[in-house]
């Protein structure tokens, strides 16, 4: 389960980054990192489906005190995580310090 803080982080420079006028080449190099980011964070391989999985993490219920979820937080559409070999995942032009820039 990824840090909720961690994906709001996320989550938010990535609708800053989408909406930011005019697009720049540093901008467009940041969404990809950002995007990068929440794929790997979510476990998936589209940035569509990394969005979907971030929301339906962050609005599943929090774990119970001294408890652990029964099943864990109920994923519409997510996809089994493919081996790096198998499907090719832009990487980022920047180390992870930048993101949080």
């Amino acid at each position: 389960m990824p840090d909720p803080k961690a994906l709001r982080v996320l989550l938010a420079r990535y609708a800053d980054l989408r909406i930011a006028a005019p697009p720049t080449e540093a901008t467009r190099r940041a969404l990809e990192d950002v995007s990068y980011t929440l794929c790997v964070m979510t476990g998936v391989n589209r940035v569509d489906d990394a969005l979907g999985v971030a929301d339906a993490l962050l609005a599943g219920p929090g774990p119970e005190v001294g408890r652990a979820p029964a099943e864990g937080p109920q994923v519409p559409d997510a996809r089994p995580v493919a081996r790096a070999d198998e499907v090719p995942l832009p990487r980022p032009s920047a180390g992870p310090a930048t993101l949080l820039s």
